[in-house]
Parts: structure tokens; sequence; C-alpha cells
């Protein structure tokens, strides 16, 4: 018989840290990934988001995050990929790890981006995800660049980024919903990655790089 994986491997990857399960979300998972983002992600008036999708009413929040994960799945190519990858602690679902590329067999460059829930903040998670994908793709898919962004004024984000290595990369101006922010760029590569005491598990590799054509 068939199996869904066998379809689209990518559901079969598996990151894991100390502390943290990483895998791709699927439409089993997607309740739980609303009920994290409605248990507050930041405070009020300090969206971290570009497009201000926390900021939408209960009804329509669901809808459209299962819209953005569908549409991520849907438009995932060799040439243009993001995976969206639920993070899992102690059993629960609590965010989200993205990482993705365009064009990476000539450009081998990956970016990222995140969300934690409030309640799980401040205990180091965010590094220590945000240090699974780059392990990925520096050690598995051999990659030489990851590059991240964040608001001028979001010290969370662009604390981890420091905290790994990471090298400020310029700015540039976006806009934030209704306002414009100034947007500090980063880029780190394997020489100034500042790798974790631990070791990356990793599981379902070889299918998922094969499907993206990075093997």
């Amino acid at each position: 018989m068939t199996s869904l994986s066998s379809i689209w491997p990518l559901f079969d990857l598996r990151l894991a840290t100390p502390r943290l399960e990483l895998r791709p979300i699927t439409d089993q998972d997607v309740p739980a990934a609303v009920a994290a983002a409605r248990s507050g992600i930041h405070e009020a008036g300090r969206n971290p988001f570009s497009m201000p999708w926390t900021e939408l009413p209960d009804d329509e929040l669901g809808p459209n995050m299962a819209r953005w994960y569908w549409r991520c799945r849907a438009e995932c190519s060799p040439e243009n990929w993001t995976l969206l990858l639920g993070i899992w602690h102690e059993g629960r679902f609590v965010g989200c790890q993205d990482i993705g590329a365009k064009d990476f067999a000539s450009l081998k460059t990956v970016s990222t981006g995140s969300w934690l829930q409030q309640s799980v903040q401040g205990r180091g998670l965010g590094t220590e995800m945000r240090a699974a994908v780059v392990l990925w793709a520096f050690d598995w898919l051999g990659a030489d660049v990851a590059e991240s962004e964040a608001a001028s004024w979001n010290d969370a984000s662009l604390g981890v980024s420091r905290s790994l290595g990471y090298e400020l990369n310029g700015i540039t101006r976006k806009a934030w919903g209704t306002k414009v922010e100034t947007l500090q760029h980063v880029r780190l590569t394997p020489e100034t990655f500042n790798r974790p005491e631990w070791k990356l598990k990793v599981e379902g590799h070889e299918a998922a790089a094969k499907f993206l054509k990075v093997a």
C-alpha cells in the first residue's frame, strides 16, 4: 500500500535537539498550531511579523494559518522551497521554525524564520530550534550561508542571531502591516557559526534531500 510519506517524503523528516523535536507540520497538526498561536506570541502592539497574521480575529486566524501551510507545501519545488517545521517541547506543540531556499543548487543559501508561544519564551528554546535547522542546513544539505532578518527593535530575535555567530548584513525598510519598519539582516557561515555542544539527531534526511534534489 502506498503511504503518504512515500509520495511526500518531507513528512518523515525529524530533527531532534536535547529539548525539542522539529518535524514538518501536517494537516493533523494544524489545530495544535492554531491553539499555540492563539495562546499568545508577542506583546500587543509589538508585532514581530511583517504580515500581522497574529492580530487576526480567532475565527480568521485558523483558516489563515492553514492556508499558509497548504500554500508552502503546494509551492514546494527544488527551485523554491519552504519547510514549516513544528516545534514540540515535552510532547506539546509550542511554535514553528521555517527554513527555505531559492535556487539552492547554485546559491547554497537558506533563510529562516520562526515563532514561539509566549509561555515558553525566555528558556533558550528559540536559540535551540534555530541552531537545529542551521546544523541541518550546513552539515546535511551542504549550505554555505544561512540568512535571517528581524525588525531592528526585535532584541529577542537579534539576540538569538548574535549568540549563534550571525554577522550584521545591512538594513532595509519594509512595509510592516500599516507601518514601515527598519529590518536588520544577518548572515551566518559554517566558519562563523557558534556550534552548540549537543549533537543534532536527524531522521528521514536522505529521502527529503532527494525530493528537494539536494542529494
